[in-house]
């Protein structure tokens, strides 16, 4: 499998009068490791939606492997999503379903409405085998049939990224995916996700506010304040003035994360 190519070009995002991004342009390759970095506020969520075709900017346009996303609509759009997995910050897991019911809710975009009844109520075992295996591989296979509201914060967040996995993407995109676990574990989290998109061929961007771990796991980081990218370069090249320019003064407030 090939990571996804993703490209922003001139986006502008707006909720109501608050501005999240300015006219942004961003094309990230096929199998990159790209950070989001900056304070609250500026804009890296909205970006991340917007790379994952769950957002449509006010101007500009959004490009999955050259796929005009603005232009897609019913069963060819829900491909291209398909294509994109999306750890949210919320996790946005079912509290009371089991553990592997919300693994098999990534492959829902493909299926049917009835067909996702089936799936949920019923799965077939070579599905439950697949969710097994993507457990095993994030570290909390035994956990298959546990309900998910009894898992700790560090287990749901690895069940969230075997949902993802399950849904066969070629680009995994994560919103603060240390959000739910402690500090002590952030490390672990971010270089699991690094081993598994590296083992998979995937594109990985990631929104993060520790960018000592920005450094050390992505090639590259994009640095946002105010809805506008500020720096854009490889992690090796991003200094201590970069930084300061990016975190040192207050940001205006701008929605979207």
């Amino acid at each position: 499998m090939s990571g996804a190519a993703l490209e922003v070009r001139g986006a502008t995002v707006r909720y109501g009068a608050q501005v999240a991004l300015a006219q942004v342009d961003l094309r990230i390759r096929g199998g990159e490791t790209v950070a989001l970095v900056g304070p609250s506020g500026a804009g890296k969520t909205t970006l991340l939606r917007l790379l994952g075709a769950a957002l449509r900017p006010e101007v500009g346009a959004v490009h999955v492997d050259g796929e005009a996303v603005d232009q897609l609509a019913g069963r060819r759009l829900r491909a291209v999503r398909a294509k994109l997995g999306f750890v949210h910050q919320d996790l946005g897991l079912v509290p009371q379903l089991r553990v592997v019911q919300n693994v098999l809710v990534g492959d829902l975009g493909r299926q049917s409405f009835l067909g996702a009844l089936r799936l949920l109520a019923r799965p077939p075992r070579a599905d439950v085998v697949a969710a097994h295996r993507l457990l095993e591989r994030v570290g909390v296979a035994g956990k298959l049939y546990e309900r998910t509201d009894r898992l700790s914060g560090g287990e749901q967040q690895r069940v969230a990224l075997a949902r993802a996995l399950y849904q066969r993407p070629s680009a995994l995109l994560a919103d603060e995916p240390v959000a739910a676990v402690d500090p002590a574990r952030a490390r672990d989290t971010i270089e699991l996700l690094h081993t598994l998109a590296r083992d998979e061929g995937l594109t990985l961007c990631a929104s993060l506010h520790s960018v000592d771990l920005a450094r050390e796991f992505f090639a590259r980081l994009i640095g946002l304040r105010g809805g506008r990218v500020v720096f854009d370069r490889p992690s090796a090249a991003v200094g201590e003035a970069d930084l300061a320019r990016l975190y040192e003064l207050e940001p205006r407030h701008v929605a979207g994360g």
